[in-house]
């Protein structure tokens, strides 16, 4: 634990991605194969869920610290992270077992869960840890531990002390990576041979288009087509087993159990990058994605789910064909493939994704603009010579997106943020004009949070501001006067029962600070709720 510990501190204290990089080399190369396998999981996003809530951790602290609760919360308010607040309110006091591995510390905080002693034992480790140590426990615990690393910097550092090819080493962490000392051995073995036939490939991914198509030459090099808006998915057909992926490397396959039995008729050795949809087959479009959410968020599907959310899964690449890598060919040649595969296949469970015929940039531009009538987010744009690649390679996979929806909305409440972030309010809510009530008065409702979009000096700025105008204190919330407007981006909006506005909209972000305009100035529910017909 304490190696592990430092090297997070080493992580965190530094933005060099080099350091960053030679850092876990370092860590690699020395640590025991049973330890540095719990470190790629942790480095690379992985966690576990929650093992402690936050309230009983936070009144085992006060109760072991001795300190009043508004005096920690003030505290936890100026740190911005409950489990940095304990590492620093408590103080180790008597001698733990030294030298104790993170494999065994992880083994211990997962036998924590619906035990009788809970407080006993995380008290006790309090006492037997120092600083750091706890610091990276309470992490463990909450389920938050996050250092300024990503999976992609962790596989180069694997690659710098292992000498294993990172494409390689990329392909080995897909799917069902379970972190082992044997696991780690065989990731790290330049001979070992692939055996898993679950293992998905890493995904190509596209970025997003910010200048204009012409400068990518000559449209007739590239294959556009419509951006779904699903979730984008691998299936498989390896060794008479389906097996169908997330991008975020979570197996769907049992979620999906009617499109899992459709896949039994793809030809084995096959692998299928494409989107999964819920579809009108009436109307031959993707239903809204909070229908298809209906189906993510439940484990058990009845059959008038499976009857109002049909699935399909609508591919646009083929990596795996008669279990051959086919990702060095040109896109032109996998697209002939992958279409004859689609052709034999249910075509109420799949399709291939539509190529968008269109002579010149211009007109494939005009067809952009018809995106939301057909339900997709915009066009992608693919170089017919062009590979299937791994990760976010720039050049020949390019998004472009049609332009989000807008509102001109009023902060109303502000949170501090965490991590870095932490002692600036950073987290906002934004609130539009409701209808009249019986006073003729509109009151601001609710309508949207966000915290990306500005930049440190607006941050730092609209900070001050804050702390100069609060109305009151709800905990960490404050409610300011209401002064400022932002223009407020988002991908989509729904209906929604379950807020106050009655509308919810996708991933809302600032997209500018509006200082020539006035709260008179702010959108409506009006105005929000006519960007329903445009979805």
């Amino acid at each position: 634990m304490k190696r592990f510990s430092q090297l997070y501190l080493e992580l965190d204290r530094t933005t060099s991605t080099n350091a960053k990089i030679d850092a876990m080399a370092r860590y690699f190369e020395s640590a025991p194969p049973e330890d540095a396998a719990w470190a790629v999981f942790f480095l690379s996003g992985q966690r576990f869920k929650r093992l402690v809530g936050w309230r009983p951790l936070t009144e085992w602290a006060l109760a072991e610290s001795a300190i009043p609760a508004w005096l920690f919360d003030e505290c936890r308010a100026a740190v911005g992270d409950l489990a940095e607040t304990i590492a620093l309110l408590i103080d180790g006091t008597s001698e733990g077992e030294v030298g104790l591995p993170l494999h065994q510390w992880v083994a211990r905080v997962q036998k924590l869960r619906g035990a009788e002693d809970q407080e006993a034992q995380v008290t006790n480790w309090w006492r037997t840890l120092d600083r750091p140590e706890r610091f990276v426990l309470d992490k463990l615990l909450t389920g938050a531990l996050r250092v300024g690393v990503s999976k992609p910097l962790v596989i180069r550092a694997l690659t710098k002390a292992s000498g294993v090819p990172r494409n390689v080493l990329q392909h080995r962490m897909s799917g069902n990576w379970e972190p082992s000392g044997d696991s780690f051995r065989a990731l790290v073995d330049p001979d070992a041979e692939e055996s898993d036939p679950s293992r998905p490939y890493p995904f190509y991914l596209a970025s997003p288009l910010e200048k204009e198509p012409e400068e990518l030459g000559d449209a007739g090099g590239w294959m556009a087509e419509w951006k779904w808006d699903g979730i984008r998915g691998q299936l498989l057909r390896r060794k008479d087993e389906v097996f169908l992926w997330s991008r975020g490397e979570e197996l769907l396959t049992e979620r999906f159990p009617d499109l899992a039995d459709a896949s039994n008729a793809i030809p084995v050795g096959t692998a299928l990058d494409g989107e999964l949809l819920c579809w009108d087959h009436e109307a031959k479009r993707p239903l809204p994605f909070a229908i298809l959410q209906t189906r993510i968020q439940r484990k058990k599907l009845s059959a008038k789910i499976l009857k109002d959310a049909p699935a399909r899964f609508v591919a646009y690449d083929l990596m795996e064909h008669a279990g051959e890598d086919v990702r060095s060919r040109p896109q032109h040649e996998r697209r002939k493939i992958l279409e004859k595969v689609v052709a034999s296949l249910d075509p109420h469970f799949f399709g291939v994704s539509e190529v968008v015929d269109a002579k010149d940039w211009a007109a494939l531009r005009a067809l952009r603009e018809t995106s939301r009538s057909r339900g997709v987010e915009g066009l992608m744009l693919k170089a017919k010579e062009g590979p299937y690649r791994t990760g976010r390679k720039r050049g020949e996979w390019w998004k472009w997106k049609i332009d989000p929806l807008t509102l001109d909305c009023v902060l109303v409440y502000a949170q501090a943020g965490h991590g870095k972030r932490a002692g600036l309010f950073t987290d906002y809510t934004f609130a539009v004009w409701g209808e009249p009530g019986d006073d003729g008065e509109r009151p601001l409702t609710t309508i949207a949070k966000a915290y990306s979009g500005l930049d440190n000096e607006e941050i730092r700025e609209l900070d001050k501001w804050i702390r100069r105008n609060t109305l009151e204190r709800f905990g960490p919330v404050r409610s300011v006067e209401p002064t400022h407007v932002f223009e407020i981006a988002f991908e989509g909006i729904r209906k929604s029962k379950r807020h106050k506005s009655g509308v919810a909209v996708r991933f809302p972000r600032i997209a500018r600070w509006r200082r020539d305009k006035t709260i008179k100035d702010a959108d409506s529910i009006a105005a929000a709720l006519a960007l329903l017909d445009l979805e």
